[in-house]
């Protein structure tokens, strides 16, 4: 069973930028599906973006297209969450999930395994 870290959240300011980072171990991510989704107070979870094992295929919920970008880097055992122009509706804690199914799937949240978390806080 894979382990996800979740790192590189915080307190910004509307505007600003962020990157988070989801390191796995305990198996290669190669070839899996991996998303980012996020978790506001009172809120449900919900999709935020997603991409296939091989990097070539991503989706986002419509919310940050344009703003968020999902890469990964195999080698590193690595995926990305580059986030710009955040917006206070951002806020939430945002995870980090991986699937053996397709990215499709990914997409509708049917995922296997799932990190703990990594709080992104966005002020006015």
């Amino acid at each position: 069973q894979v382990q996800l870290v979740e790192s590189g959240g915080g307190l910004v300011q509307a505007g600003d930028s962020l990157r988070l980072i989801c390191l796995a171990s305990g198996r290669t991510i190669s070839g899996y599906s991996m998303g980012w989704f996020r978790q506001a107070p009172g809120k449900e979870r919900e999709f935020v973006a997603a991409i296939s094992g091989s990097g070539a295929i991503t989706y986002y919920t419509d919310s940050v297209k344009g703003r968020f970008t999902i890469s990964r880097d195999n080698a590193k055992n690595t995926v990305y969450l580059q986030m710009n122009s955040l917006k206070p509706e951002d806020t939430a804690t945002y995870l980090c999930a991986s699937t053996s199914k397709s990215v499709v799937q990914a997409r509708l949240s049917r995922m296997d395994d799932w990190g703990k978390g990594t709080l992104v806080t966005v002020s006015s």
